[in-house]
């Protein structure tokens, strides 16, 4: 098919035909016999052509230029046409440069539905696209790029403009959709005018984003909103320039309003809850010719109706909290940034300051409101921090780790609390959940409840994931080391009525000597599973975490791993497991990485286990998981035959020395204790109890009677003479202790012998002192006989009182 174009000489007009970038030149144009890559027809010609293949929108794209001269002569104001008509079904760009006065302004209307801004590399969804650019002198300024079915209905600009138009090949659109009016100047740099009927959400930018706006320029944004509507307005993206005068800033014109117009940093929250139309502006300075910055703006303006609840305020008193910060935001926050299509929800702390994310801090009182239809798409995020520094103050003091009822009041679900405690060197942080007590979430263990806490052990150099927990478990006490940080997370509305029970609580105590120390304290009647910290990670190296299990006195517990192997191969060290009762005698056993692990067994006491990790080889970490069952005590038949026996045998001997006592009375009057008064009668015991020293007072000296006169006849059949013996105290000398087993030092594990049987510790804090056994002469025990018949008649009075009488009285 051949095309003709005429083009008149007053229509000041050129068509240009040209080969698309970076395509093959497999079609050509042809003029006559003459054949071209590029066809320009300029005012005054007509020119017939042909194309040389049957589909040249894949080859070929036109500009149509129309210059329009606005300072010599009149300008021809009115709707702007597409010409000239019948050109190929090219991809094509009407180009209108309109040259005017900056004394004059030019103002582009656009027919509806108007325009929407797009972010320079955005296609528009119909490929139909218009560019403004604003010619002030030499200088062009990008105004913006748009779409169809927006907003924009009017952009007036200073001097001249170059508006462009961008249609696809196949487009039926057959007027410009815009017209061009001359206005008086508006002595600044551009006008955007933007027209919001119902509820909805825009997005603008300032000229030549992302690239700068001019040096010292002013601009205007005139939003038309429905005086019954409400609008809302958020920078999301800005960066500033660097000013040697005046400051970049924002200002608003609001209709009623008694400070207009209202002034506001870039970085300030933005005025919101607007009632009808206003004006923003934007003003830049004078940039720092060495290094001028960039001053930009992406915002968004929001259009809704008046909530019913608007008015509805709502008291967050934090004045009694310390270091705590609450944030409510929308759902998925931060991660998730809600489309700017997505219907709002906001959060006011007065009237005119409203933002998707408001921030509360201790120490002060709000009254909030919220400018949202649907207050489940909202969330609050609380932290608060406890430190300590001086372990005397805040040793005695214990801590509730309790959600305040100042957030749980708010019609705003809870979605996290976060309790950072901070403990310095030689402090470390205990945890105890008393009465709800904590369950271990473990795959064999889930939590299914309203709530869980998240427990971290941090230092600067590592992380220790202490473990996923939530209440109804049997864990009463967990003490850490290094700083700890809990998260309690909210799963669906059921935590507002469990709210009330939170019973965690921490308190800083001494420096322990495990990583992690868990105290376990079951339900008899369930099975319950604990593992070790770290999940599917493993514990770090050389970190040994125990576990304190209390067994009740009428029950047996059953102890067993989940496997029979650690599964790792150490690097550097040992690594093992020790399990030990909390009894006298009682054995511990051990297990290093290369043993099977303990097959299950009966645990009779409360009991030890503890897990001390190595430097394992790569790939390789340490996981183990052990389970705790309980059972009543069965009495065994023959101990109660045993102990019966025993019983009858100790009778017995109680009636044989009853006998030979009686029958000893008859015969001689044996000697008996007499209670000396010049001796110190209180309990031995450490000498710091003592007014004075063991070695200045005679309390280790005790009288006694002299077996050889009570028992002599049955002595003298033994072996006919009798040596007093002098006793000497010894100190009980095996096992006893409330701390968990102890691997050795891993410097000292290559030699380790795993026995059952171990070298009892010396008992601690124990008095070494003898206690001596003095005997009487003869003399002194026929005196103390005397003075015994004496004191037969008064058979009333204790023995010990009378003689302590007899001392007071000489």
């Amino acid at each position: 098919a051949s095309f003709s174009v005429s083009l008149h000489k007053v229509d000041n007009t050129t068509v240009t035909i040209k080969l698309r970038p970076g395509v093959s030149s497999s079609c050509q144009i042809r003029i006559k016999n003459v054949i071209r890559y590029e066809l320009k027809i300029k005012s005054g010609e007509n020119v017939t052509f042909t194309f040389s293949c049957r589909t040249p929108e894949k080859y070929f794209i036109m500009e149509i230029q129309k210059n329009i001269d606005c300072m010599s002569g009149p300008c021809p104001f009115g709707d702007v046409h597409l010409y000239p008509p019948g050109l190929p079904r090219l991809n094509k760009t009407y180009i209108w440069d309109v040259k005017a006065s900056t004394k004059a302004g030019l103002e582009l209307k656009f027919s509806t539905p108007w325009l929407r801004q797009i972010a320079p590399g955005e296609t528009c969804p119909d490929f139909i696209s218009y560019n403004i650019n604003s010619c002030i002198d030499k200088a062009t300024v990008n105004i913006g790029t748009f779409c169809r079915n927006g907003s924009v209905s009017r952009v007036k600009l200073l001097g001249g403009v170059v508006m462009s138009l961008h249609l696809p090949w196949n487009s039926a659109l057959t007027t410009s959709g815009f017209n061009i009016a001359n206005r008086a100047s508006i002595k600044r740099l551009c006008i955007i005018e933007s027209t919001l009927k119902g509820e909805s959400s825009i997005t603008l930018m300032s000229p030549n984003y992302p690239l700068g706006f001019p040096e010292d320029e002013l601009m205007t944004w005139q939003f038309v909103v429905p005086s019954n509507m409400r609008a809302s307005v958020f920078f999301h993206n800005y960066s500033l320039s660097n000013c040697e005068r005046k400051e970049e800033r924002v200002e608003y014109y609001i209709p009623g309003s008694l400070s207009n117009p209202e002034v506001f940093k870039l970085s300030d929250s933005q005025p919101a809850n607007i009632a009808g139309s206003f004006n923003m502006s934007l003003q830049g300075c004078d940039q720092d010719a060495q290094n001028p910055g960039i001053l930009r703006l992406l915002f968004q303006v929001v259009v809704q109706h008046p909530q019913l609840d608007e008015n509805v305020t709502h008291l967050v008193d934090l004045s009694k909290e310390r270091n705590m910060t609450v944030t409510i935001h929308s759902e998925g926050w931060p991660g998730h940034i809600p489309l700017m299509s997505e219907p709002i929800c906001l959060i006011c702390k007065d009237p005119r300051t409203c933002d998707r994310v408001l921030t509360l801090v201790s120490g002060t009182v709000y009254r909030i409101s919220f400018l949202c239809k649907d207050l489940s798409r909202l969330r609050i995020t609380a932290e608060k921090g406890i430190s300590c520094v001086d372990l005397r103050w805040c040793q005695r003091k214990i801590y509730s780790l309790s959600v305040p009822k100042v957030i749980t009041q708010l019609p705003i679900r809870l979605h996290k609390f976060i309790w950072k405690l901070v403990a310095p060197d030689l402090i470390n942080i205990e945890i105890t959940s008393p009465s709800l007590k904590l369950q271990q979430h473990v795959s064999e263990q889930r939590c299914n409840t309203s709530y869980s806490y998240s427990i971290v052990s941090a230092t600067p150099e590592t992380e220790l994931n202490v473990g996923l927990f939530c209440p109804g478990g049997s864990i009463e006490k967990i003490q850490m080391r290094n700083n700890i940080t809990i998260s309690l997370k909210t799963f669906g509305k059921g935590f507002i009525n469990e709210s009330n029970h939170q019973d965690l609580k921490m308190s800083f105590v001494p420096h322990i000597k495990d990583e992690c120390t868990f105290t376990v304290s079951p339900n008899p009647k369930t099975k319950v599973y604990l593992q070790t910290p770290n999940g599917p990670y493993g514990l770090p190296p050389y970190v040994s975490i125990s576990w304190y299990i209390v067994v009740p006195s009428k029950q047996i517990a059953r102890l067993g791993f989940s496997r029979d192997r650690m599964g790792i191969a150490c690097e550097t060290g040992r690594a093992y497991v020790n399990i030990k009762e909390e009894t006298l005698g009682a054995e511990e056993t051990v297990r290093r990485e290369d043993e099977l692990l303990p097959v299950p067994r009966n645990m009779y006491h409360n009991f030890w286990v503890n897990v001390s990790n190595c430097k394992p080889v790569d790939k390789t970490q340490l996981t183990l998981q052990f389970w705790v069952t309980f059972a009543d005590k069965q009495i065994d038949l023959g101990i109660i035959l045993a102990v019966v026996a025993g019983a009858g045998v100790l009778v017995a001997i109680g009636l044989t020395v009853c006998c030979v006592k009686k029958k000893k009375k008859k015969t001689q009057n044996p000697m008996v204790g007499v209670y000396n008064s010049n001796v110190n009668t209180q309990m031995p015991g450490k000498k710091g109890l003592f007014a004075k020293g063991r070695q200045n007072n005679e309390s280790h000296v005790y009288a006694v009677i002299d077996d050889a006169v009570v028992y002599g006849d049955l002595l003298k059949e033994s072996n006919g003479s009798v040596t007093p013996e002098v006793d000497v105290y010894r100190p009980f000398d095996g096992p006893i202790g409330s701390l968990p087993p102890s691997p050795p030092p891993f410097s000292f594990r290559k030699n380790i012998k795993c026995s059952s049987e171990e070298e009892p510790p010396p008992l601690m804090d124990t008095d070494h002192d003898t206690y001596t056994f003095a005997h009487q002469n003869s003399r002194q025990l026929e005196d103390n006989v005397d003075a015994n018949e004496k004191d037969k008649g008064n058979t009333n009075m204790p023995l010990l009182e009378k003689t302590e009488q007899d001392g007071l009285v000489e």
